[in-house]
C-alpha cells in the first residue's frame, strides 16, 4: 500500500471517528433535553397553581446589565400584592442547578432563580441618603452568617457581600419608609433561605434607574 493510500485511510478513519463522536454527543444532548422536558412536565402537573411555566421552546430571556441574558423556564405564581416584610419561597421539585439573583430597584423586588426556575421573591430595602444601591452585575465575594458592620455598628445577618466597599445583601427589618446605606435588605427568614442557596462567585444582577436608587424607599 502506498503512503498516499495509507494517509487517505487514516483521514477517512479520523473523519468517521469524529462523526461518531458528534452523533454520540447529539444523542446525549437530545436525551438531556427530553429528561428536562419530562421534569418540567411533572412540575407542571404537581404545581398547577403555584408556578407559571413558559413553553419549552419559548422560555423567557431576561437581559443582564452589561450584556448577555438568563433563560427563565418558570416563575412563581404570586397572585397577591407583595407587602413590606413579605416574601414567597417555593422550591418544591425544582432540580439542582446554578443559582442567581435578580434585583429590580424600580419594583423593589428581589427574585431568586435556580436552574431557570424562580424559587423565591421578596420586597426589599435599598440605598438612600446619598448612598444609593449600585446597579450592574456582581458576584458574591463573601458569605457570613453572623456579620456585624463596624462602619455602622449594626448587625447584618446572612450577609452576602457584593462589593469591596461593603455593599451586600443581608437580613433587615423591611418596613415602610426605611432604607439602607446602599445594601439590599431582605426579611430574615428569606435571607436565611437565600444564604443557604448562594455561593461565592454566584451572579447578582441589580437593575434600576438612578431615580429609583436615590429614592431608596419601598
Amino acid at each position: 500500500m502506498s503512503i498516499r493510500s495509507s494517509s487517505l485511510l487514516l483521514f477517512a478513519g479520523g473523519a468517521l471517528a469524529a462523526l461518531l463522536l458528534l452523533l454520540v454527543q447529539q444523542g446525549k444532548a437530545e436525551r438531556a433535553q427530553a429528561t428536562q422536558e419530562a421534569m418540567a412536565s411533572a412540575m407542571r402537573a404537581a404545581h398547577p397553581e403555584t408556578r407559571l411555566f413558559y413553553p419549552a421552546d419559548l422560555p423567557q430571556r431576561l437581559p443582564l446589565p452589561g450584556g448577555g441574558e438568563e433563560v427563565v423556564r418558570s416563575v412563581l405564581n404570586i397572585s397577591k400584592p407583595m407587602r413590606y416584610g413579605s416574601y414567597v419561597w417555593n422550591e418544591d421539585d425544582v432540580p439542582a442547578g446554578r443559582v442567581w439573583v435578580r434585583v429590580d430597584l424600580d419594583k423593589q423586588l428581589l427574585s431568586v432563580f435556580r436552574d431557570g426556575h424562580e424559587i423565591g421573591s421578596a420586597v426589599i430595602l435599598y440605598g438612600t441618603d446619598g448612598k444609593p444601591t449600585p446597579t450592574g452585575r456582581f458576584a458574591v465575594l463573601q458569605k457570613a452568617e453572623d456579620y456585624h458592620s463596624r462602619t455602622y455598628d449594626a448587625p447584618m445577618p446572612y450577609m452576602l457581600r457584593l462589593t469591596d466597599d461593603g455593599v451586600a445583601i443581608h437580613a433587615s427589618n423591611v418596613r415602610n419608609g426605611w432604607a439602607t446605606h446602599g445594601c439590599i435588605g431582605i426579611p430574615l427568614t428569606f435571607a436565611r433561605r437565600l444564604f443557604a442557596q448562594m455561593g461565592k462567585g454566584d451572579l447578582v444582577a441589580i437593575l434600576g434607574s438612578e431615580a429609583a436608587a436615590s429614592k431608596g424607599k419601598v
